[in-house]
């Protein structure tokens, strides 16, 4: 394993200490980072308007820090499952979905997580590390369709309100001129709701925002959620109608529906209620089976007819199409490798 800094995850300012450290000019700072972003360089030499003696100095310290995927999976509906290495003994997975000519990329920002929802194979495997921005940006510039993307959902393992700074310099990355330029529309953020977090994350972009919701009473999502007791729903909508959600971005909300708990017409009811005078779409989504979890999806009739009462109600609602699950890369699958005894 290389011990050298990743340059991958660095912003501009910090190419900027990099390059004054390494004996080069502030301007060099630019250059490093259209090889690193824009030509997505895999080895400091190749960085040819870079002086030999320069890219000795760099190589020294530094390393790009681009790691390959350790596996790949690919499903019946072209959905693509990817395993990098992650952190604290546990890999870590990202999704690619192909949708005719989209290809969203699903990438993770923990390895485990700590929210311990009852429906999500992450949740229920622990906590085991943050992942760092380069960690965040290698799934980007590593999976087979990089160069094709099209949109980035941080949906993964993980709560990327829990590890905020490496998401926003993430960002940053992606979205900067001398970054990957990509327009913030392309990218959605789900959260469960923590609240300072969150409200950091819609001040400081103008990413997408996805609310995990599943249920609109308090003490049922609680049950399901452990979250709800610090951060009650109805506070984090409450916090979410202090900003624009008609012009430059969106805001869903997520809503695994499962049978004979959460998709009735009360709960239909309940939830248009709580999302009035929300500017957003609801995104109801099936629930995909775990290990040990004793929670059934809804089926597709009570399904529909939960999203028409949405819709008669003035919610826009849609049902998500499920991909990935016979190679376990659907919503609430991804559990990451743990590394055993003389893995490499």
């Amino acid at each position: 394993m290389d011990t050298k800094t990743p340059l991958i995850g660095m912003t501009l300012p910090q190419l900027r200490e990099v390059a004054a450290e390494c004996g080069m000019k502030p301007f060099a700072a630019k250059q490093i980072a259209r090889w690193l972003y824009e030509k997505r360089a895999t080895d400091i030499d190749s960085m040819t308007d870079l002086s030999i003696r320069a890219r000795q100095e760099l190589d020294k310290r530094y390393c790009i820090g681009r790691q390959q995927p350790i596996a790949r999976a690919v499903s019946s509906d072209g959905t693509v499952k990817y395993l990098f290495e992650g952190v604290g003994g546990r890999d870590i997975e990202s999704v690619m979905i192909p949708d005719g000519e989209r290809a969203t990329l699903c990438v993770s920002s923990q390895a485990g997580c700590k929210m311990n929802c009852r429906f999500c194979m992450t949740g229920r495997q622990g906590f085991h590390g943050n992942l760092t921005a380069a960690a965040i940006i290698n799934q980007v510039l590593s999976v087979d369709e990089s160069q094709r993307l099209t949109n980035l959902v941080f949906m993964g393992m993980g709560e990327p309100m829990d590890n905020l700074d490496a998401v926003l310099t993430a960002i940053e990355i992606l979205t900067a001129p001398w970054g990957l330029a990509w327009s913030p529309k392309r990218i959605t953020v789900s959260s469960i709701g923590k609240i300072g977090e969150l409200r950091r994350l819609i001040t400081d972009t103008q990413v997408h925002v996805a609310i995990s919701v599943h249920s609109p009473f308090g003490t049922e999502r609680a049950g399901l959620m452990p979250v709800e007791r610090a951060y009650p729903l109805v506070e984090v909508l409450d916090m979410l109608r202090g900003y624009d959600w008609r012009h430059q971005r969106r805001l869903s909300v997520e809503y695994i529906m499962w049978r004979g708990l959460n998709d009735d017409m009360r709960h239909a009811d309940a939830l248009a209620r709580l999302l009035r005078g929300l500017h957003c779409r609801v995104n109801l989504i099936r629930f995909h089976a775990i290990p040990d979890v004793d929670l059934r999806s809804a089926d597709s009739r009570t399904m529909v007819a939960f999203r028409d009462r949405l819709n008669d109600l003035g919610i826009t609602a849609t049902i998500r199409a499920s991909r990935g699950e016979d190679i376990m890369a659907a919503c609430g699958m991804l559990a990451g490798k743990k590394k055993e005894a003389g893995d490499q």
